[in-house]
């Protein structure tokens, strides 16, 4: 895992794991939106490692730059990722459990916007 790199790339709502040097093969990534109402939230959806590169810690090295990511934009991760649900759980001094009222808007989002995801 010393040689994996994390990107963020907001505009396509990818976090990205990158392998080998660290410059380019995607080998995870965590799907996201950025929800704005009722208050700004990362809304992490879906995750995802490639098999030749599962077992390595890449997701949980993802779900953590997530709510790192978060902390430093100072808004809060609202997950949906059943994956990042139990990472959060497992992790609850590095992931702050979610209002449940940005949960209900973030459930609400996605159901307004079934293609996205």
């Amino acid at each position: 895992m010393s040689d994996i790199r994390i990107r963020d790339d907001r505009p396509a709502g990818r976090l990205e794991a990158l392998g080998g040097d660290g410059g380019g093969e995607v080998v995870g990534r965590i799907e996201y939106f950025v929800l704005e109402e009722p208050a700004p939230a990362l809304v992490p959806v879906h995750t995802v490692v490639e098999p030749a590169h599962e077992g390595q810690g890449i997701a949980g090295a993802l779900a953590r730059e997530l709510y790192a990511l978060a902390a430093r934009d100072g808004v809060p991760v609202a997950p949906l990722c059943p994956y990042v649900v139990k990472w959060a759980a497992r992790h609850p001094e590095e992931a702050p459990a979610a209002d449940p009222a940005l949960l209900t808007a973030a459930k609400d989002w996605l159901r307004a916007h079934p293609g996205r995801f």
